[in-house]
């Protein structure tokens, strides 16, 4: 299970609003980082999307000590990470949604389920998933259909 995640925004405040009412939650400043604001799900596990600073860039400490932010002055705006998301919103509510914001929101088909590509500032991508989508999605993500795929698809 995942419980929380980071991305990098230009608005992270506006961005952690948007995605607090994705996920139906509520949005905060989170002083971890200068800046940085957290999206959190009104659920019992806590889910969160911690949002910094576009720029800010996560780094080992040293030997025993935490993880520390830099800041590049010149980010690369997109992103090979990505996350999917269960959320207790309608494919129409989530659409709405990303027309507001001008962001992207884009149902699409994977060979098993069905997923919405939300570009969060058209630059980071958060696979949500319905409630009927996430039925789907848990049958598909199994070990043995994924084998059973890889069969299918000539991987060895």
């Amino acid at each position: 299970m995942i419980h929380h995640f980071s991305l990098t925004a230009r608005s992270p405040a506006h961005v952690a609003a948007v995605l607090a009412e994705v996920l139906g939650g509520r949005s905060f400043p989170f002083s971890i980082f200068p800046g940085s604001h957290i999206a959190i799900a009104d659920d019992p596990s806590g889910t969160a999307i911690e949002v910094y600073p576009l720029g800010t860039e996560l780094v080992p400490g040293g030997r025993t000590d935490a993880v520390h932010a830099v800041t590049n002055p010149q980010p690369d705006i997109f992103s090979g990470t990505h996350a999917a998301i269960s959320v207790s919103r309608s494919e129409e509510e989530i659409q709405a949604i990303g027309r507001r914001e001008e962001w992207r929101a884009v149902t699409c088909e994977r060979r098993d389920f069905r997923v919405i590509e939300f570009w969060v500032e058209n630059r980071f991508l958060i696979e949500l998933l319905t409630p009927a989508m996430t039925e789907d999605y848990r049958r598909a993500m199994t070990p043995e259909h994924l084998k059973e795929s890889a069969r299918y698809l000539g991987a060895k």
